[in-house]
């Protein structure tokens, strides 16, 4: 079936090559070093574990190998307190040179476009660092505007990683890498108290449950994800005094909010007991009419069994939308931003159509690429 592919703007680039090499390798020099202990390090959930280390020659010249992970992991190299973190996918080689004097800040990588954008987001980190202790020290601005400039920095920083990395790919271990910055003991992003910031985090938690089921630091960073979601409602139940916090529940997705061709507000969570087909669709493209008749043959067979579809429609012509669903059977929504949605990039959706399978409990099971018949794989979460 013929797929439209998205606006560059929410377009990933990001993908897996597969190969038949099961090492890496990261290799290079760091000048100036000489009889120093370089060590190799995997950055674990619970903190570093050392791979392997060396004690630099005169020429600064390394060489670490190890198991190619499946997922990607990180990993750094560090000298005393100067350290390099690198993250490692398919890569099969990546080359590090530098200078210690300023290993952090001033090295060159080549051979992982990700790691390139860890370098970006760990400069920019630091600029930030700097800008927060200048501010600190200035003794001309009082505690108040120094507050205010202080989140206003933050909030500035946050929005460019969220829309210039975050966002573009969710999937990447730039992305990951992002969410775990932090300025002194506390995280730049916060899954604990801003509404803002946990969409962050399930983003990325979204990604990482499609692509990389079952690996550790996807169902840590899902559950952060819904822990954080579920703290946010309790808040603001509590807030408004209309809901008993005790029967907020959370859900293993990300919530989608929007209009039907009725007019009314349609939310996904609010299927949670049914067996869900969240479908992204164009009405405007040339194989709809086709696809459409697929979609009616499997809602006719399984919906009184507990099945629905959640269609959501990027047409850009919303009575043309509304022309083309008022027959139909399901909750079909459109969403006003189009191909440049933020939901688009948050389902790291980059061309259409596309659909996920949801279980009973609000789940992700999978999405298309993991589906061979879709047929089959409704029948069996029924």
């Amino acid at each position: 079936m013929r797929h439209v592919i998205l606006a560059a703007a929410v377009a990933v680039a990001f993908g897996l090559a597969s190969c038949s090499e099961d090492k890496f390798r990261v290799e290079g020099s760091i000048s100036s070093a000489e009889d120093s202990l370089l060590y190799f390090e995997q950055m674990g959930l619970q903190g570093p574990v050392t791979i392997d280390s060396v004690r630099l020659g005169p020429d600064g010249e390394f060489s670490f190998s190890d198991t190619r992970p499946e997922a990607p992991e990180f990993y750094r190299l560090r000298i005393a307190g100067q350290m390099i973190n690198l993250a490692v996918d398919s890569t099969e080689t990546i080359s590090v040179k530098a200078d210690y004097g300023t290993m952090a800040t001033a090295y060159s990588v080549e051979g992982s476009a990700e790691c390139a954008k860890i370098k970006e987001l760990a400069l920019m980190q630091i600029g930030l660092q700097r800008r927060v202790e200048a501010l600190g020290r200035n003794g001309h601005i009082g505690a108040a505007a120094a507050g205010d400039s202080l989140r206003a920095m933050v909030q500035a920083y946050k929005d460019r990683v969220t829309q210039d990395y975050i966002y573009k790919n969710p999937r990447a271990a730039s992305s990951y890498f992002a969410l775990f910055q932090a300025l002194g003991n506390y995280l730049i992003f916060n899954p604990d108290g801003d509404d803002g910031d946990i969409k962050v985090f399930a983003a990325v938690a979204t990604a990482w449950d499609t692509f990389y089921p079952g690996t550790l630091r996807g169902e840590n960073l899902h559950n952060i994800a819904i822990k954080g979601m579920r703290n946010e409602r309790i808040i603001s139940a509590a807030a408004s005094d209309t809901i008993d916090p005790s029967k907020v529940t959370t859900a293993g997705l990300i919530d989608i909010t929007l209009g039907d061709n009725q007019g009314r507000q349609r939310s996904l969570s609010a299927l949670k007991g049914s067996v869900v087909l969240l479908d992204f669709h164009l009405f405007g493209m040339k194989d709809s009419p086709q696809r459409i008749l697929s979609l009616r043959e499997l809602y006719a067979k399984y919906h009184a069994k507990g099945f629905e579809i959640y269609q959501i429609s990027i047409d850009p012509d919303e009575h043309f939308w509304k022309q083309q669903t008022a027959a139909l059977p399901w909750i079909c929504v459109r969403d006003p931003e189009g191909a440049g949605s933020q939901r688009l990039a948050i389902y790291n959706v980059t061309s259409v159509p596309e659909f996920f399978l949801i279980d009973r409990g609000n789940n992700i099971v999978s999405r298309s690429t993991q589906i061979d018949d879709l047929d089959k794989a409704i029948s069996e979460l029924l």
